[in-house]
C-alpha cells in the first residue's frame, strides 16, 4: 500500500478566487487598485510570504521588513476569515480520495498554505477525516520546494511507497529533491508545459487517480 500525499491549492481545490479576493481586499485597505485574477494566480505556490512579497513588489511597495511583516499578518487575518467562500473542489476529489482509503492507502497533505486555513479548507470540503497527516507552510521552518515538509508528512503515515500528487513546478521540485515519485494533476496552476515536469504519471480527472496509484503500488 502507498502513502499518497497531496498538495492543496491547484491540486485538490481551486482556491485562487478566495486568495484573489483577499489580496484585493488588502490592496483596497492600502489604497491601491485591485489585481486581476490571472496575476494573483501566477503568484501562488511558494507560500503566503512569497505571495505577499510578489503582490507588494508588483504594486511598488518598498523593501521594508516591518511594513511587509505587518501586511502579511493582515493578509492572513483576512484570508483565514474567507478561505472557503469561493474555493471549489476539483471534480471527483472526494470520491477518488475515499476510494484510495478504501483500497488501503494512507493519505496526507503537504501544502505551502498556512496550516490554519489549510485545515479549514479540509474541514469545509469534507477531506479532513481522510487525511492522516497535515503539514502547512508554517508548520516547519522549511517550506516547499525544500523536501523536509513532504518527508515529515510521510513520517507520520504508516510505512509504504510514498507518492506526491501536485500541480506545479514547486511540487515537482519538492518530490524530486525528496526522491519521491511525482504524479502531476494537469488542471491546476502549473506554468510550464506538462512534459517539462518530471512526473511518473499525469492525470486531468481525479477519477483516474485510484487506478494510477494501484499501478504504481504494484510496481
Amino acid at each position: 500500500m502507498a502513502r499518497v500525499i497531496f498538495d492543496l491549492d491547484g491540486t485538490l481545490v481551486d482556491s485562487a478566487p478566495d486568495i484573489h479576493a483577499s489580496v484585493n481586499f488588502l490592496l483596497a485597505e492600502l489604497g491601491r487598485p485591485s489585481m486581476p485574477l490571472a496575476m494573483v494566480k501566477s503568484f501562488i505556490g511558494n507560500g503566503a510570504p512569497v505571495l505577499l512579497d510578489r503582490v507588494l513588489d508588483a504594486c511598488g511597495f518598498p523593501e521594508d521588513a516591518a511594513l511587509r511583516a505587518g501586511t502579511l499578518a493582515r493578509f492572513l487575518e483576512i484570508y483565514e476569515a474567507n478561505s472557503s467562500v469561493l474555493t471549489r473542489l476539483y471534480p471527483h476529489v472526494v470520491s477518488s480520495l475515499s476510494r484510495l482509503v478504501e483500497d488501503g492507502h494512507s493519505l496526507g497533505l503537504c501544502t505551502n498554505k498556512p496550516e490554519v486555513p489549510a485545515r479549514q479548507v479540509l474541514e469545509v470540503y469534507r477531506l479532513a477525516d481522510l487525511m492522516g497527516a497535515v503539514i502547512g507552510g508554517d508548520s516547519l521552518p522549511q517550506r516547499k520546494p525544500d523536501p523536509a515538509p513532504l518527508l515529515a508528512v510521510a513520517a507520520l503515515l504508516p510505512p509504504g511507497l510514498i507518492l506526491y500528487v501536485g500541480d506545479s513546478e514547486v511540487d515537482a521540485e519538492t518530490a524530486e529533491r525528496a526522491s519521491v515519485p511525482f504524479i502531476l494533476f494537469t488542471e491546476g496552476y502549473r506554468k510550464a508545459p506538462v512534459e517539462a515536469l518530471p512526473a511518473v504519471a499525469t492525470f486531468s480527472d481525479f477519477a483516474e487517480l485510484p487506478a494510477i496509484t494501484a499501478h504504481l503500488a504494484r510496481d
